[in-house]
């Protein structure tokens, strides 16, 4: 279907792809995975046509229809939102959209002498449109935005009100929409809630297109994609199995490498001792020329590389009074929507609490209240004693400072600390090298977002109040922020969508909203998160109301 033939690419000095191939199958479920500049976006970009290789072959069908979801979203405005992501529908919704422009001509008395034509084009864009499954789209439509957490108002509403994320949703739905033989996804559960990805994970697996995607959602990845294709130092490496078969496979493979790395080093030395020992002797000069002959002509194996992630150990946070934060008879409402309405909860030290609950069911909202972001209606929320709270949520990331370097902001931050601890720092949220000496205004949101959470926890607080800690960290820092929060002698509550973070943190639950996202009366489950999934019977509340 897609295929790539030798092709290299480089960017000045940087290689990307080095004689690399690949084949994309009819129907296959592939995951992309590399490291941050290994050249996944790129491999997307010569999909579609907007970069092309330095020397090899793409080939791409011609008539082959792709769908592309990226992480820039374009500005959307002028139209709903059921409109915008109808409009990736192919002919369908070019003449959804012909059909509203006519809807409104039909109502313009300045038309009125354009009326018959009007009328008549009318007729055969709706022929057509019915004809199309056209009407039947608007449904389909419906269906995969509340999939993707649009409530109707908002389905009704103007594009051009949402947030970027939300933005990204629409995008999203507009792929899905159009169903292309390939779809091509970077990063699809970025902006999404645990409901939402779930109902992104059901869709994916009943399309019957081809799929390449990037995701650092390990559990997505895995139950979605049979193949796994890595970019690693120029080569496209393929392995047929879902991401944890990837990693003990690539694992193997490793060991493998190094054993024959390890046995080629004692043969070339033993080679060698032998040419120095008797390059001087007449006697032996053809068996020596003869074995540098043999040395020359070896391929050389080399050593595995090795994905480097630097461990974070946890300084001790001081100890705070055994009530962290007691929350007592809270009400809160936005208008006439009533979020809490006699709310109460009491936080021990050492618990960890993951929020739960669909969107709009009031988790952030509650995380501001105990962060003292936001004040409620009534009732109070009281802090305990001794207690330093660390609050990380996007608004975190304003308290950085543009003019400056990674390394220089934390050198402000913590001017008691050598340069080697705050390389190590940065060196675990991923920023090495001459990463450090990049201005923060040059950082995307996600590295401001690591550069926000590695300045937090540095000196950590003991009491963590985290709002999605883990968006835009990749898989192999995810999984080391994870180890460190584990043994956290603090106290935590948290909302995230990640469900290794969850099960591998949350030891309290409060669900909020309920199965229907309505109820404001939050439940209380006193286990583990992977308890709470067995007593309600799935992952997240309200999936199958």
């Amino acid at each position: 279907m897609i295929s790539f033939s030798s092709i290299n690419k480089q960017y000045g000095k940087q290689l990307i792809f080095v004689d690399a191939s690949f084949q994309l199958n009819p129907g296959e479920k592939v995951g992309l995975v590399g490291p941050n500049g290994a050249g996944k976006t790129t491999l997307f970009r010569m999909v579609v046509g907007e970069e092309n290789p330095d020397e090899g072959d793409v080939s791409v069908p011609r008539k082959l229809t792709i769908g592309y979801f990226r992480q820039d979203v374009e500005e959307m405005s002028g139209r709903s939102v059921l409109d915008e992501a109808i409009a990736g529908s192919g002919r369908v919704g070019d003449l959804h959209h012909e059909l509203e422009s006519l809807h409104h001509a039909l109502e313009d008395p300045a038309r009125a002498d354009e009326m018959d034509a009007i009328l008549e084009r009318f007729g055969e864009v709706q022929e057509e449109y019915e004809h199309l499954g056209g009407y039947s789209l608007e449904a389909q439509a419906r269906e995969v935005l509340h999939g993707l957490g649009f409530k109707d108002d908002q389905i009704d509403g103007d594009v051009g009100a949402l947030s970027g994320g939300w933005k990204m949703r629409v995008a999203l739905a507009r792929v899905l929409l159009g169903r292309p033989a390939v779809l091509l996804m970077d990063e699809p559960t970025n902006h999404l809630d645990l409901e939402s990805i779930i109902w992104l994970e059901q869709f994916l697996k009943g399309y019957d297109g081809a799929l390449l995607m990037t995701s650092h959602d390990r559990e997505f990845m895995n139950r979605i994609v049979t193949k796994i294709a890595e970019i690693d130092a120029g080569e496209i490496i393929t392995y047929s199995g879902n991401y944890d078969f990837y990693e003990r496979e690539r694992a193997i493979r490793e060991a493998n490498q190094q054993a024959a790395f390890s046995r080629q080093q004692s043969m070339l030395a033993k080679e060698q001792r032998f040419i120095e020992r008797f390059k001087t002797h007449a006697a032996k000069a053809a068996q020596v020329q003869s074995r540098i002959k043999a040395l020359d002509k070896i391929d050389k194996i080399e050593l595995p590389k090795k994905r480097q992630v630097v461990k974070f150990e946890f300084r001790v946070p001081p100890r705070s009074g055994d009530q962290v934060a007691v929350i007592e008879d809270l009400h809160k409402s936005y208008g006439s929507r009533v979020i809490y309405d006699g709310f109460s909860l009491t936080i021990r030290r050492g618990e960890r609490w993951a929020v739960m609950g669909r969107n709009g069911a009031g988790k952030t909202t509650l995380l501001k209240m105990i962060a003292g972001a936001s004040a409620p209606d009534s009732g109070t929320v009281r802090l305990g004693a001794s207690l330093t709270m660390g609050y990380f949520a996007q608004q975190s990331l304003d308290v950085l400072k543009a003019d400056l370097t990674i390394i220089e902001q934390l050198q402000e931050d913590f001017p008691q600390d050598g340069l080697g601890s705050l390389r190590t720092l940065a060196g675990a949220f991923q920023f090495s090298g001459d990463d450090v000496d990049k201005k923060i205004r040059a950082l995307s949101g996600g590295e401001k977002s690591r550069l926000a959470m590695a300045r937090m926890l540095y000196n950590p607080p003991n009491f963590l109040v985290l709002d999605e800690p883990t968006n835009h960290l990749d898989l192999l820092t995810k999984e080391m922020l994870v180890e460190a929060l584990k043994s956290f002698e603090g106290t935590m509550i948290f909302v995230s969508h990640d469900r290794m973070f969850l099960r591998g943190l949350g030891s309290r639950v409060l669900e909020l909203g309920g199965e229907t996202g309505t109820d404001r009366t939050p439940r209380v489950y006193p286990g583990t998160y992977t308890e709470y999934v067995q007593a309600i019977g799935h992952e997240a509340p309200g999936i199958y109301a």
